[in-house]
């Protein structure tokens, strides 16, 4: 039975601004039903309030409403489009199935006759009201956690005493975990209780006996109104029971389950999912089971939506997951659609995976001093990497070179610790960096039924480490010139790059390069078809590994290469990698528009990134997708192999911008502005000579590299002082100083952090006034596309500034300087592309803090704001293929638009909470006013005081 007729126009909601919790796999989840309902040309609106997203970009979706996601605007949107059919809220995370739920209790739906499709209220309302969800679980016969539920502080302390410790507390209705913990002691229980009851908005929380040591699996699935249901992805968490998903080390297929059990758990997983309600979608369900022979399973929860797992799951299978639910919710049946990937299978199959998927989150611990690093039922990470490989070991050290934290994987880098100590401690406290801390504890010799007791990580994960192990000592006793092509096949296979390989047997990355090169041990790509290769896939979207050498009956040698290269000119665009403060979904924005504009200009698109998260690595994104490490050994082999006429690096944020050296040395053309060019404006030195040739003034400053250089440059200079390393990302070891002993404890820290740095001293202009400009530039003529004046004075990181476009009270003569000085900055540090400018402004004279000749932060919110495609301009400008003076700009705002930033402080409730030039917040929302007589505005600018009384 086809699609239904009466579904004309349909609302979605956004999940808003990114938060620790709900992040950007949301704006992929969102994309995809977008597109899938457009082609079934189906009207969508859309209310989303996150500037930097795709999601939100105007080609999206037929409508888009950048307004705050309240009840109050989606009556006005109803109001403005009456025709509107139905809303579809499992695609926005919990705040937007959180919305959806207050406007059905005000009867907002009933009275606009609009119809709630891809979930039942009522199955929202019996998954999260946990006390229900535990009845229905013990009437249809899953086994659950001894658990009850409390909505008062006496109630939650009876339970306490008749289940006893350690006991997991979760607040009823919140997101990410808000309000979850563990408590193994009494004396903490009386805070978690208050903290939870606190948090949940019914005032409810659910107190669980403790699982803990049980093994976490996850299952996804999809199902349609005839009731027919595919299991699209069993995902095992490395990490125990105790550990929050999302911050949990995960792998895909499950690798320790006996099939039986896995059996038993699929039939759960269907029967748990038909007995909450008759809705047609996606659904998350999550399981423990006991780590013994006899393997119990107990039912976690389940999640009647599109959820962080399902972007995991997609990329892992190849089996667009939100674009499927969206033709659900709409009337289709698995049976009538097409399988993507295959285009000759139905949607009504389940991927096979012929590889390993490991998944390990990003955490950003270092922007909150003093916050409590340890991983529990509350998630702290910011963005995760996926790593995909022919066995486990293999994807886990591609995920592990994916994290861009100075690692070049598991071990082998000189980086491990070596203490007995502080590796015990580790491995006791679950730490963001446990998953190297067990390679450290192998090396140092402590035995795995040892670690396996501490950790209550599976014998099976443990052992793949140890392998790790010996095949490092073993490769150690050869030189680079005795090394056997056995040897060294086997150690790529297991995903040791070649920087390791080269510690291991002390030799230069380049020697390991040449020499496998030399012994024909190349990489080649494979298709992520979601059939292991039972069909043929016609999505390229591929992954690396090295393979043994096939010989044909007639003597022929090859490996086989899934990935064909044409003879199209090509273009390689490199995404940002992870998500992490200072450097988030925007980045992925640019990347997007990118890949598109090039393909307009008749360029094969290869997309590089490994971000399970985003809509850059949607398979259908780019021509041709490597989900690869964004890591210099990976990157060259790809352009070995596609050979193309350049790297476009200014659009994926610092990550891509520090791959230019590289790519440079090794003669690769950069497209756009030269590398020359980019480290100009990095080296303070070298960019202060170019403004003062210029005439252009800048706050006075030095570069020292040891602490007696900064003490003295600080007599020269002045303080209050702002000290900074070069070559960093969101103000990373920023911080004003207001004396020598501030000074002097920061720089040896800093240097302690981040040895060899050049440190940058900079006289701070207090009480100055804050503004950027972001630009497009072709070599002759510059655009400016938005001048933006920061509401909080100079001295906060400009992405947790609230900032107004256009400027508010900068009078002609600053606003000329501006301008002049972005267009000479521009012209003299030959861009060709985007740049983005940082201005001080003191006593009506403007001083230049920075230029990052890149796409910035807020490129996405000004092209949202005026409603123009300027990625796609200025790609088209860095490819060449156009001039500045070709384009008609034509920008429309009315009022102001204000860019808000939004912070994860909930998460890290002891860290202080002021703000700096050091960026903690998470992400952003865009704000419309008319006139700065609103009320928002003024609320905003009279908080402008508390921080110039420091």
């Amino acid at each position: 039975m086809p699609k239904r007729k009466d579904l004309k126009s349909i609302l979605i909601i956004g999940s808003g601004p990114i938060i620790i919790g709900q992040a950007c796999e949301f704006d992929y989840s969102g994309s995809q039903a977008l597109r899938s309902l457009r082609e079934d040309g189906i009207e969508t609106i859309l209310i989303n309030s996150n500037p930097a997203t795709i999601m939100t970009d105007p080609s999206m979706a037929d409508h888009v409403y950048l307004k705050p996601l309240t009840t109050k605007s989606i009556v006005e949107i109803l109001k403005n489009h009456p025709n509107i059919d139905a809303v579809l809220p499992t695609m926005g995370g919990q705040t937007a199935l959180n919305l959806c739920i207050e406007a059905d209790e005000k009867g907002i739906w009933e009275d606009f006759g609009v119809e709630i499709i891809g979930v039942d209220i009522d199955a929202i309302n019996i998954t999260e009201d946990r006390e229900k969800f535990r009845e229905l679980m013990l009437k249809i016969g899953i086994g659950m956690p001894p658990q009850a539920s409390a909505t008062s502080f006496l109630k939650g302390k009876e339970i306490a005493q008749e289940f006893g410790f350690p006991l997991v507390i979760r607040a009823s209705f919140t997101l990410g975990g808000a309000g979850a913990g563990i408590v193994y002691d009494p004396e903490d229980f009386d805070d978690m209780l208050s903290h939870g009851l606190e948090v949940s908005p019914i005032h409810e929380v659910m107190i669980d006996k403790a699982l803990m040591g049980w093994k976490e699996y996850e299952l996804e699935l999809l199902r349609d109104k005839n009731d027919n249901v595919v299991i699209i992805c069993t995902i095992e968490n490395m990490d125990p029971m105790g550990i929050h998903t999302g911050d949990s080390i995960t792998v895909a297929p499950a690798m320790t389950l006996s099939d039986r059990t896995f059996q038993r758990m699929r039939d759960m997983a269907i029967h748990m999912m038909r007995s909450i309600g008759d809705f047609a979608g996606g659904c998350n369900v999550q399981f423990a089971v006991s780590p013994d022979e006899k393997e119990d399973i107990i039912a976690i929860e389940i999640n009647p939506r599109v959820s962080r797992s399902s972007a995991l799951a997609s990329k892992a299978t190849g089996y667009p997951i939100a674009k499927i639910a969206a033709k659900l919710a709409i009337g289709y049946t698995l049976d009538e659609l097409d399988n993507q990937i295959t285009k000759s299978t139905s949607a009504l199959f389940e991927p096979t995976l012929d590889y390993v998927i490991v998944k390990i989150p990003r955490w950003n611990f270092d922007k909150f001093e003093g916050s409590d690093r340890t991983l529990g039922l509350q998630m702290k990470s910011v963005g995760e990497v996926m790593g995909i490989g022919r066995s486990f070991q293999e994807a886990l050290h591609k995920a592990t070179q994916s994290l861009e934290i100075k690692r070049n994987g598991l071990g082998a880098d000189g980086k491990g610790y070596k203490d007995y100590e502080t590796i015990m401690e580790k491995l006791r406290v679950p730490s963001w960096d446990r998953v190297f801390v067990i390679y450290d504890a192998i090396q140092l010799g402590i035995p795995l039924k040892r670690i396996h007791d501490i950790t209550k990580i599976d014998m099976w994960f443990l052992k793949q480490y140890e392998e790790l192990h010996y095949l490092e000592m073993e490769i150690s006793k050869y030189t680079i010139e005795s090394l056997p092509k056995a040897l060294l096949l086997e150690a790529k296979q297991k995903g040791f790059a070649d920087r390791q390989i080269a510690h291991m047997l002390d030799c230069w990355e380049s020697e390991v390069h040449s020499k496998r090169m030399d012994m024909s041990i190349n990489r080649v790509y494979k298709l992520v078809d979601t059939c292991a290769a039972e069909f043929k896939a016609v999505t390229p979207y591929y992954y690396s590994t090295f393979e043994e050498e096939i010989e044909t009956a007639d003597g022929v040698r090859y490996v086989a290469n899934d990935s064909e290269v044409t003879d199209k000119k090509k273009i390689v665009v490199l995404g940002s990698g992870p998500n992490r403060i200072g450097q988030g979904i925007e980045f992925d924005y640019c990347c997007v528009h990118g890949v598109l504009a090039a393909a307009e200009c008749g360029y094969e698109t290869i997309m590089i990134n490994c971000n399970p998260e985003t809509v850059s690595t949607d398979f259908d994104t780019a021509d041709k997708l490597y989900f690869e490490p964004v890591f210099w050994e990976h990157i060259y082999d790809i352009i070995l192999h596609e050979k193309p006429e350049g790297v476009i690096v200014q659009l994926g944020g610092q990550t891509a911008l520090k791959l230019a050296e590289k790519l440079d040395k090794y003669g690769i053309n950069i497209i756009g502005t030269s590398f020359e060019s980019l480290d100009l404006a990095e080296d303070r030195g070298s960019f202060s000579t170019l403004l003062k040739d210029n005439g252009i003034p800048y706050p006075r400053f030095g570069v020292a590299e040891t602490a007696d250089e900064a003490l003295a440059l600080a007599d020269e200079l002045n303080f209050p002082l702002l000290v900074r390393p070069s070559y960093v990302l969101g103000g990373q070891g920023m911080k004003i100083v207001i004396n020598k002993e501030e000074l002097e404890a920061h720089v040896v820290d800093l240097l302690r952090s981040i040895p060899n740095n050049k440190l940058l001293l900079d006289h701070y202009l207090d009480g100055a006034i804050e503004a950027e400009a972001d630009a497009i530039c072709d070599g002759e003529d510059v655009y400016i596309i938005g001048i933006m004046e920061h509401i909080e004075p100079c001295g906060i990181h400009s992405g947790d500034s609230n900032a107004t476009l256009p400027p508010f009270n900068l009078g002609e003569f600053v606003m000329q300087q501006i301008k002049d000085h972005t267009k000479k900055i521009a012209l003299a540090l030959n861009t060709v592309g985007l740049i983005n400018i940082q201005f001080a402004i003191k006593d009506d004279i403007v001083y230049i803090i920075e230029a990052n000749p890149r796409a910035s932060r807020t490129v996405p919110f000004i092209a949202k704001a005026y409603g123009e495609p300027y990625v796609n301009y200025a790609t088209k400008v860095m490819l060449r293929e156009k001039k500045v003076k070709d384009f008609t700009f034509d920008p429309k705002l009315e009022g102001y638009a204000i860019k808000q930033p939004v912070f994860s402080f909930n998460k890290f409730p002891n860290v202080n909470k002021n703000l700096g030039p050091e960026m903690k917040s998470t992400g952003e929302s865009i704000l419309f006013i008319d006139s700065l007589k609103d009320d928002e505005f003024y609320n905003l600018y009279s908080r402008r005081k508390m921080y110039l009384s420091k």
